[in-house]
Parts: structure tokens; C-alpha cells; sequence
């Protein structure tokens, strides 16, 4: 990427000033942490045991020491390269302890940012759950949902563009306050005994639980219906009883003695003293709860108003919470000495960074065209106005229960009052009504098929979709009829259906200004799919056309795109930008292999053809946050704003788009990552394109967080993975059939 060897930063749009997330590591003058290699003579096998041994020595390594049963580091360098102490165990054994430098690592080394972080957890009086840290002592509890949360903090200490930093944000950890046996107990109710095993399976495995105890989580990885408290197991050469063991270690009765118990396979511990797996845990029902919440809650309205009050914190809510969390290290005497022993320290404040906003993008439709506001959406200055084109809608099918027959009719008759505005012909639809416990299997003979729902249950939803994607294929639109029940909202929804609907035959609705020619941009996603054995899904949508309107969409088959980008210009694309959404930081080099492997294959068409090609990945999963500090006020940054210094990585391409707009709390930037590049385009060029993309998601008619072709991705591969478990048919491929 020669093209950006001297700079990585764009110039274009108005700066900004902005704080971020991130506070400085500051170390002494010509800090260096020394690594030495600890050897025992005879060999001690336990950690602990050799941790002792070692520190009776504080004379010789001083009070500052990181050891992790064979690596030393001291923050001071011992008089010898080689340094042989003695020790005694309790036994009176005599132990010979040879202490050798091995490595003088300079603060930028990754060793010292691992170290950095180890040093880090120490010095935090939190409970570690997972990656993150909380406050036990310090809950927020929702009694009316049976919620507890548990403030936190996510924390990361790595180099960037200026120093290391620590980059923190506000976590919150949401309890059940039921236990798992609660759980399992009104499950039994609703299902009965005989299908409870395998009910209670399905939904159990794979949840993550907290056992109070000793502030722990678990994932359940299996039931052990076979086992109770009252089985043993081996503890030191002794038997001993689930029931008992709980009594002696944390003074805790088990009340239900034929409860079944849970597996956890518990991770191999890391370092040289790892040794082999400990074996499962088992858990005991009764003092495991349950953590997260079920999409049953998701959907309760008044559960997630209630959970926002405490966790969706405003820009200036969010920045107080993390200039506390900061303040509190700084004024703890024991972790400003045990950062004083090592001679490190953090900045007191926020970093501060100048940023830049991007031109407001132009959005055409029909005969009109508009600069969307601050409030990133044009959905009021584009009502009414004919999209940029639509297919006719002429041979159509509705179906419908006999319950839902009223609400089917005044969806027909406003989809039609909603489609004339917009340009998009709608013949009357053929109604047919289906009976509620039977599955409808309409004929391929029509173009589209809309089904209204009864309810939103998903088995039903998933034959739908399976049926009209798969064995029938035509693009499809399933309505629940609670959605279409309330006449004062029905246009806004019509509305809506007759996007997608239009969408979904082909339509084009709305474009922004895209210079470059002959340009393919492919978007792809991954999902997991743990029905299917665990397989991932993965979904592949590229560009067809100048305005990126036109899209063809397949599960993973670069040269099928090809050949459509083809058929549709009659020329090959001269230049190829690859979104890669789902990769995390450990995956970027396979990530940027990507594009030696499918695209310059001998079946492709591109075999004796080679475009310029950008593989961009892209990260939503991210603790980076900016606040703008506008008339003297905390807020979110505007839709548009560029980061691409300071807090970017020295190794990387790498920039950050906030392009979003949010009603409440602090707006999310998504973070791009440039991995492969010869296309030769500046890096304003390139921002200014990825966020131009983020406006061409026909679902939502204002900006969204990643470039289009990504979010058509995740939308395919999750109806594949989610409904439908197989490919579906080709004659969908160059349709959005999945909105």
C-alpha cells in the first residue's frame, strides 16, 4: 500500500473537536521492562508453590514482579545476567533457583502491552466477569422484572498512532434475579415431564450463568441428568458430595437434593503452567442465575424502557462515568503504589483529538433531491416522491386467516392509496384465505407473495420463509397482523411494505453521487448457524450498477457475481472494494488472503483480468467512543465524522465513521480497517466512498452504521441461518428478497 506510506489521514470536510475514551500510559524516562527465565533445580511442578520459593527473595528482586511460573519481570535489572538463589520447602527439601535475562523489552514491545494489561488488573478493585470488570457492591436493581445490574467498565491497553493508551468504556452486566432451577421448574410446568429433557436442553446449552458465590460466569455446555448434589467426587484423596463440599467451602445448604446437575467445560489455564484441562464443572442449579436477557424481554417494551434509564447513558452522562473511573485509580493509594513500583502512571483526562466532518451527501429520488439534516434520515422530505424505478406489481398474491381478514383488506387498499405516489403500479392483489394450523403453498406463478401473520411465532415465520425461498422461489413479504391492526399507523407501515415490496421486485429507490466507474462493491457477513451443526453461513452481496442500486446477492460464489456484474455492463469491473464485516483483530491476515484465494481463480471470469482491489473489514464490535464539545455542551458527534489520527494503530490503515445519528445515548463509531489495497485511491477518497455506502441501505431511509452491501449481507446470511438452514434459489439472486 505504497499509496498511503506517507500519510494515512484525510484532509476533506471541517474540523471538529472532540474528546475519546482513551487515557495515556505515562512512564519514566527510558522505561524498560527486563524479562528473565526462572529455573528450578530439582523441577517444582505447582505454580504456587514456585511463586513462593522465588519471592522469599524480595531482598535480590525487589517488591516489583510479575511471575508467571516461568517468566519473571522486574522493572530493574539484576547486578548478574545470571543469578542463582536458594530456597527450602517446607519439607526441608533444598531448591536451586536460577534466575537469567533473557530480553530487554523496550515500552512499544508486544510483551510490555500484555504485560500492561496484567498490571492493570491488578490494580482494579472490580470483579472480573469475561473481559470486563464490575461492581458487586454497587448494583442497580429492577425489582418489577426480577433484574439486578451490575455497573462495569471494558477496558484495553494497546498501542496506537501517538502512545500506548487505555481505552475504557461503560459496561453493564444485567442479571436474572431467578436461578436456573427456578427456571427449569416453570419450564416443566408449561411443557410437562415428558418432553422436558429435551425442551430444557435447547434451552439451556450455550447460556452463560453467574455463580454469586464466587462471582464467576460459565457457559452450560450439557445437563447431567444422571448426577444430583448428593453424588460425589474426588477433592485431594478424599470422596466427597456436591451437597457438602458447598457447606465447607462457602457455608451454602442445597435445599432441593434431586435437582440434576449442569456441565461447564472449563477452559485449559494459559501459561507455561497451564497443565492438562481440569475437567468439567459441575453446577448446581439452584445457585447458578441466569445472565443476559431472552428474546422474549428484548421484545417487551417496558423491560427495555426500564434497562435503558440505568445503561443508555448520554454523551455527557458517559464521559463523567469515565473521568470517575480514572479518578478513583488515581486517588486508591494501593494501586498509585503498586503503579508507583513500576513506574507507570495514566492521564487525568480524556484525550482530546481534532476530527472532521464530511459534506452532507446528496440524496437523489425521482425528480428530487436533498441534503439530509443532522438528524441523518430524509424520510420527510422524500414522502410521496416517485422512487428511481419500480417494476409493476401485476400478478400478486395476498393470504390471510379468517381472523385477519379485515386487517388483509385495509392493508390492500393502502398499499394501493401509498404505491401511487411512488411511482409503483400495483395491480389488485389475488386474495386467498389459508386456515391458521395449516402451512400455505402458493405456486411460483407469481411474482411476489405477501402472508399475513397471525402472530409472530417463528416456526411459522421459518416455513414461510423456507418454502418461498427454497422450494418455490419468489420474493415474499410476511406481515404480522398486530402490525397492521391500528388504523392511525397503517399508512407509515403500507408505506414501508411498499418500499420493500418494490425493493424486493427489483426496484431502485433512492441513489447518491458515486464518481467512480466501472466499480464492484461487495459486501460480506457471516452467521452462525447452531442448528446446522454449529456451520457457518456465509452470505456474499455485490453492486451491479454505477449508483450501487443494483445488487446481486448469493450465499459465498465470487465469480457468479462476476459473471452478473457482466451480463448486466457487458465489461468487467476495472475496480473491486471488498467489505468484510465479522473479523476480529486476530483474523486480519487471513482476512487479507481473501483476496488472493476466490476472486483469481481459473473458474472466474477475472482469471486473465485483473481489476484494482481494496479488502476494507470492518468492526462494529468496539469500545472506541468520541463526544463533540459544541457551545460549551458534551453531545454526539454529526453524522460524518472522520477520526483517522491518535487513536488509530501505527501498523494499521485503519480510520473510524461516526455516521450515524441516535435519539438517546452516545452514538457507536464503526472502525474500518484497510488490509489490502491496490487500487491507488487517497484515503479521503476512500472514506468519503465508505461513507456515501452507508446511505444506500434501502431498509431504512437515512444513514446506517456500515456500508450497505455489509448490512445486505448480514440480512441475507441470517435469514439462511436463522429461517430457511439451506441455499436459496437462484432465480432470488439478484433480488433483495430477504428485507
Amino acid at each position: 500500500m505504497e499509496h498511503v506510506k506517507d500519510s494515512k489521514s484525510g484532509t476533506s470536510g471541517a474540523a471538529i473537536q472532540l474528546t475519546a475514551n482513551f487515557f495515556r500510559i505515562v512512564s519514566r524516562p527510558q522505561w524498560v521492562l527486563y524479562q528473565y527465565h526462572v529455573d528450578f533445580k530439582p523441577p517444582m511442578e505447582a505454580r504456587r508453590l514456585r511463586s513462593a520459593l522465588l519471592f522469599h527473595h524480595e531482598e535480590v528482586l525487589g517488591s516489583a514482579r510479575s511471575f508467571d511460573g516461568a517468566l519473571l519481570f522486574l522493572p530493574n535489572r539484576l547486578h548478574n545476567k545470571e543469578t542463582v538463589l536458594h530456597s527450602e520447602t517446607r519439607n526441608g527439601e533444598k531448591v536451586q533457583i536460577t534466575v537469567t535475562l533473557t530480553n530487554e523489552l523496550p515500552p512499544t514491545s508486544p510483551v510490555c502491552i500484555q504485560f500492561y494489561n496484567i498490571i492493570f488488573r491488578r490494580i482494579l478493585d472490580m470483579q472480573q466477569i469475561g473481559r470486563n470488570y464490575y461492581n458487586p457492591k454497587d448494583p442497580l436493581n429492577i425489582p418489577q422484572h426480577r433484574l439486578t445490574i451490575w455497573p462495569g467498565y471494558t477496558t484495553t491497553i494497546l498501542r496506537y498512532e501517538s502512545s500506548i493508551m487505555l481505552c475504557t468504556d461503560v459496561s453493564h452486566k444485567v442479571l436474572r434475579s431467578e436461578t436456573v432451577l427456578d427456571f427449569m421448574a416453570n419450564l416443566r410446568q408449561k411443557c410437562g415431564n415428558q418432553r422436558f429433557p429435551e425442551i430444557c436442553t435447547k434451552e439451556l446449552v450455550g447460556l452463560i450463568v453467574l455463580t454469586k458465590y464466587n462471582n464467576k460466569t460459565y457457559r452450560i455446555d450439557d445437563i447431567a441428568w444422571d448426577h444430583t448434589p448428593n453424588n460425589t467426587f474426588t477433592r485431594g484423596d478424599k470422596d466427597i458430595s456436591f451437597k457438602n463440599y458447598y457447606k465447607t467451602q462457602y457455608n451454602l445448604d442445597i435445599t432441593d437434593g434431586n435437582q440434576v446437575l449442569l456441565v461447564s467445560h472449563v477452559k485449559k489455564a494459559m501459561g507455561p503452567s497451564g497443565g492438562p484441562p481440569p475437567g468439567p464443572a459441575m453446577l448446581i442449579p439452584e445457585l447458578c442465575y441466569l445472565t443476559g436477557l431472552t428474546d422474549k424481554m428484548r421484545a417487551d417494551y417496558n423491560i427495555m424502557k426500564d434497562l435503558n434509564t440505568h445503561t443508555k447513558l448520554e454523551p455527557e452522562q458517559r464521559e463523567v462515568r469515565l473521568n470517575r473511573f480514572v479518578s478513583n485509580i488515581h486517588t486508591n493509594t494501593d494501586a498509585q503504589a503498586e503503579l508507583d513500583k513500576w513506574g507507570l502512571n495514566f492521564d487525568k483526562q480524556l484525550l482530546h483529538l481534532t476530527g472532521r466532518v464530511l459534506p452532507a451527501e446528496r440524496i437523489f429520488q425521482g425528480p428530487k433531491s436533498v441534503e439530509h439534516s443532522w438528524a441523518a434520515d430524509w424520510s420527510k422530505e422524500m414522502r410521496g416522491m416517485p422512487l428511481i424505478s419500480s417494476p409493476p406489481l401485476e400478478n400478486w398474491l395476498m393470504l390471510y386467516t379468517r381472523r385477519n381478514g379485515n386487517e388483509a383488506q385495509s392493508l390492500l387498499q393502502t398499499l394501493n392509496r401509498v404505491s401511487g405516489p411512488l411511482g409503483f403500479r400495483m395491480q389488485r392483489a389475488v386474495m386467498i384465505e389459508y386456515e391458521d394450523h395449516q402451512d400455505a403453498r402458493p405456486s411460483s406463478r407469481f411474482c411476489q407473495v405477501v402472508v399475513v401473520l397471525p402472530s409472530n411465532r417463528k416456526d411459522k415465520y421459518d416455513s414461510v420463509k423456507k418454502y418461498l425461498c427454497v422450494d418455490c422461489p419468489v420474493p415474499s413479504q410476511c406481515v404480522v397482523s398486530r402490525t397492521i391492526s391500528k388504523p392511525q399507523t397503517l399508512m407509515t407501515v403500507a408505506t414501508k411494505i411498499a418500499l420493500q415490496m418494490a425493493c424486493k421486485m427489483g426496484g431502485e429507490l433512492w441513489s447518491v453521487e458515486i464518481p467512480l466507474k466501472q466499480l464492484m462493491i461487495v459486501g460480506i457477513d457471516c452467521y452462525h448457524d447452531t442448528l446446522a451443526g454449529k456451520r457457518s453461513i456465509g452470505a456474499l452481496v455485490a453492486s451491479l450498477n454505477q449508483g450501487m442500486s443494483r445488487l446481486s446477492s448469493l450465499c459465498i460464489c465470487f465469480p457468479a457475481a462476476l459473471k452478473a456484474y457482466l451480463k448486466f455492463n457487458n465489461c468487467l469491473p476495472s475496480r473491486i472494494i471488498v467489505y468484510r464485516d465479522g473479523v476480529g483483530d486476530g483474523q486480519l491476515v487471513q482476512a487479507s488472503l481473501y483476496c488472493k484465494l476466490p476472486i483469481f481463480d481459473g473458474a472466474s471470469p477475472l482469471a486473465h483480468h485483473r481489476p484494482k482491489l481494496s479488502v476494507v473489514v470492518v468492526k462494529k464490535r468496539i469500545s472506541s467512543r468520541f463526544f463533540a464539545h459544541i457551545n460549551g455542551k458534551v453531545t454526539n458527534p454529526p453524522p460524518g465524522t472522520i477520526v483517522d489520527s491518535e487513536v488509530t494503530r501505527p501498523e494499521w490503515y485503519d480510520f473510524y465513521i461516526v455516521s450515524q445519528a441516535v435519539r438517546s445515548g452516545s452514538v457507536s463509531p464503526t472502525h474500518y480497517n484497510v488490509v489490502y489495497d491496490t487500487s491507488g485511491l487517497k484515503p479521503d477518497h476512500m472514506q468519503r466512498l465508505t461513507y456515501k455506502l452507508c446511505h444506500m441501505y434501502f431498509n431504512w431511509q437515512g444513514i446506517i452504521r456500515v456500508p450497505a452491501p455489509c448490512q445486505y449481507a448480514h440480512k441475507l446470511a441470517f435469514l439462511v441461518g436463522q429461517s430457511i438452514h439451506r441455499e436459496p434459489g437462484v432465480k432470488l439472486d439478484d433480488l433483495l428478497f430477504y428485507l
